[in-house]
């Protein structure tokens, strides 16, 4: 019995891009298209296998640590971007000044989609959701060099819009205009969840 369930929601690809040095500037680099390959995106600065942990799993790892890679791609949705803007007093948010990977267009509330979701490409390469992304300041500094003053409104506009994180799967080639099919884990809601959370 299958595991995973082929939904009818489907997106399209309107934006790629990869981050090349984030340690020196956080914005994406902007790409036609791209091959996702089993460490991610060439030259994305959060390719490959492993990676060191971040401040998102300090409960679990002390930071630093050496831990699998399911944080390969950013990827976005464009209601949610424009939603953003628009709390923002923007006409557009620039997916580039986020240290995008990927946008999709047409799947409701993405930010909400269940972890371990699967987007599958026209080509048949396939990205597994990890979780939701959570916003932080470092978008909003980047915004402020384009549009001084608007940075901080970044991190609260962007809550539960922030899009998911993403590792490849199965590998292929992706391009803009490509469609994306969601398929989700056919598993129900853990009855003590809200438990677990406090």
């Amino acid at each position: 019995m299958p595991a995973l369930l082929p939904t009818t929601f489907q997106g399209t690809v309107t934006w790629l891009g990869r981050v090349t040095d984030q340690d020196n500037d956080l914005r994406s680099e902007v790409m036609p298209d791209a091959y996702l390959s089993f460490d991610g995106i060439a030259g994305e600065f959060h390719g490959g296998p492993t990676r060191p942990s971040c401040s998102r799993v300090t409960a679990q790892y002390p930071k630093g640590t050496e831990i699998r890679n399911v944080r390969q791609l950013s990827v976005l949705s464009k209601e949610e971007l424009d939603l953003i803007a628009a709390d923002m007093g923007l006409d557009a948010i620039d997916p580039k000044w986020l240290g995008a990977s990927m946008v999709i267009e047409g799947i409701p509330d993405f930010t909400r989609i269940p972890p371990s979701s699967r987007l599958q490409m026209a080509s048949g390469a396939c990205l597994t959701v990890d979780m939701e992304n959570r916003p932080c300041i470092f978008p909003g500094r980047e915004i402020d060099k384009d549009h001084a003053g608007l940075g901080p409104k970044f991190k609260p506009a962007a809550r539960d819009r922030r899009g998911v994180t993403a590792w490849v799967e199965r590998e292929g080639p992706v391009e803009l205009g490509d469609t994306v099919v969601l398929h989700i884990p056919d598993q129900r809601v853990w009855a003590h969840l809200d438990a677990a959370r406090g």
